[in-house]
């Protein structure tokens, strides 16, 4: 039987909904007002003490004062307080050359290097085409001069790299030392070159492909590479990772779907824990062929979700040693109304199977180092004798069973010898590359911010 409810009861049915709205919506408002409350004190607070500071500093300090300085520092030690160790401040100058190197407006001269025990920077590559190329530079020439500058004095690789920049058209003043020693001097014209970021070639039956780092040409790049290595009977593939700090996470999630089957690859993770998926792979160009993925301390980000996707939906084997362990996506440069710029950390790095590798890195399947020895003699190698490529390819045979018994005899050996003479060494046999950040996984690599081109 249907009930009837009076005009009187309708109504204050309405009342006591409007009423506990009413009173929730005040709870909430109040607890927000609270907390806004709480949070411009806390600002008002921390103002009120960098203006206590300012107001003694200006009334006592022997030193004037260089206004600009002042706010780029504040605006860096800002970001340093953060705890955002991966969190940048670019100058209004430094942001500008920045977008001009990304621009091609400000170019190297074509060269790869790293500093080696000499103190020199050694050219390990040479871009054809390029001002170094023309001037007759080879791979393991030495530059030992920049202008005026002895490439002893500066403190790095980079260093180097920018002392040798300059705007399109402009020179730069290069000393090297050729294979014979002798002394040579050229001003080379700054002018376009192409770069790759993607070297292949066949090793016995073994597709070996070294990956500098990932961006927007290195899709295309390693496309071509897998199709020319499987066209000409590569029976398993060796992705060379090493000293990969990443670069643009976008194209390493292109990369990866030339690679993988269908499924996730990627999400990136707020700090509420939200999940969101930034990349998938299909199944339309998936590799069935055995790989490895050779890495070590300088593998990091886009180029450690490379090797953890293809070991978990590929079933690689990673091989080398444990990644630095940069699991965490950065903004790109937003720019600030003064013309300078910052970066900050925006998000973490989840793994398409949930996994995250930051702060902890990749460990390896194979774990093969390079003692000191072979660190000193490093950019010398070949992947013919770089005894890391070397075991990468004795697995990657492995996987596809068509390994002799020798050449695993030889890896068996190498990797033994290699052991005992890393126990031997009283110095670290790894030394930290690639982007600051505390608690890094050490390289097996002497130092080298080189590897990138420049």
């Amino acid at each position: 039987m249907n009930r009837k409810i009076s005009l009187g009861m309708a109504v204050t049915i309405v009342i006591l909904a409007m009423t506990v709205t009413f009173s929730i919506t005040m709870l909430i408002a109040m607890r927000l007002f609270d907390s806004t409350v709480n949070s411009v004190k806390e600002k008002e607070s921390m103002y009120n003490k960098i203006a206590e500071v300012d107001r003694y500093v200006r009334s006592n300090d022997y030193y004037t004062i260089d206004e600009a300085t002042l706010y780029d520092r504040l605006t860096a030690g800002y970001l340093l307080g953060t705890g955002d160790k991966y969190a940048r401040y670019y100058t209004a100058n430094a942001y500008t050359e920045l977008m001009n190197i990304q621009s091609g407006k400000i170019l190297g001269i074509g060269v790869e290097l790293g500093i080696d025990q000499t103190g020199y920077a050694k050219v390990t590559r040479v871009y054809d085409g390029s001002p170094a190329q023309e001037a007759g530079i080879a791979v393991g020439d030495y530059i030992t001069t920049v202008g005026d500058t002895d490439v002893k004095s500066l403190s790095s690789a980079d260093a180097v790299y920018k002392a040798l920049q300059g705007e399109a058209g402009t020179t730069v003043t290069v000393t090297w030392l050729d294979s014979t020693a002798a002394s040579k001097t050229a001003e080379l014209t700054h002018s376009g070159y192409t770069s790759t970021t993607v070297d292949y070639q066949l090793l016995d039956n073994v597709g070996y492909i070294r990956i500098r780092q990932f961006d927007g040409t290195t899709p295309s790049e390693l496309d071509f590479a897998l199709r020319t290595l499987t066209a000409n009977g590569a029976a398993s593939l060796v992705f060379d990772l090493r000293d990969n700090g990443g670069g643009i996470l976008e194209d390493a999630i292109n990369c990866i779907d030339l690679i993988a089957p269908e499924g996730t690859v990627a999400y990136a993770e707020d700090k509420n824990g939200n999940r969101t998926v930034i990349g998938s792979s299909d199944a339309e160009s998936a590799v069935s062929l055995p790989m490895v993925c050779l890495v070590n301390g300088n593998t990091a980000s886009a180029a450690e979700l490379f090797a953890a996707t293809l070991r978990t939906m590929n079933g690689a084997r990673l091989v080398g040693t444990t990644t630095m362990g940069k699991g965490t996506i950065q903004s790109s440069p937003q720019r600030l109304s003064d013309g300078s710029a910052v970066v900050i950390t925006v998000a973490k790095l989840v793994c398409g199977d949930g996994s995250c590798f930051d702060g902890t890195g990749l460990t390896v399947d194979v774990e093969r180092a390079l003692s000191t020895e072979e660190a000193t003699n490093f950019y010398d190698y070949t992947p013919q004798t770089d005894p890391q490529v070397q075991r990468a390819v004795s697995a990657a045979q492995q996987l596809s069973g068509t390994t002799t018994l020798a050449g695993a005899s030889s890896a068996a050996a190498a990797d033994s010898a290699a052991s005992s003479a890393a126990a031997d060494d009283t110095a670290p046999a790894e030394a930290a590359e690639g982007e600051p950040a505390e608690g890094e996984t050490a390289a097996s690599e002497p130092e080298t911010a080189a590897n990138a081109a420049e």
